[in-house]
């Protein structure tokens, strides 16, 4: 599988999947339109070992509710992923069996390795 999950209308999306210039093969979710189902996050899940990993503690919502003060646990960042989409890292990226998420430089730098290389 090749997948993009990513918002169309975030800026640093849009700069990074111009930046990876990626194969017509790659199916792209954007999940403000399209929501990630279950079994979506649970292949994204599969991949990364934890939910943290996919979850964004930058997101508005994270701050707006506190969450940063309460003590989360992995059944409550698969729920928060699935509750809203603004706390899924962007973008998500998979290759076959590799998942890239968010949007650090190291990360972005091994996709593009992976993806043309």
């Amino acid at each position: 599988m090749k997948k993009v999950y990513h918002l169309s209308t975030c800026d640093t999306c849009k700069r990074i999947i111009e930046e990876l210039d990626l194969p017509e093969t790659f199916i792209f979710q954007d999940i403000k339109t399209e929501e990630i189902t279950p079994e979506q996050l649970e292949e994204m899940h599969a991949l990364t070992g934890s939910y943290e990993a996919l979850f964004s503690k930058r997101a508005r919502l994270y701050k707006e509710r506190d969450l940063k003060n309460k003590d989360l646990n992995e059944a409550d960042y698969k729920n928060l992923i699935l509750e809203h989409y603004t706390f899924l890292k962007r973008p998500v990226i998979i290759k076959e069996d590799e998942i890239f998420v968010g949007n650090s430089k190291k990360t972005i730098a091994t996709a593009k390795e992976s993806i043309h290389g």
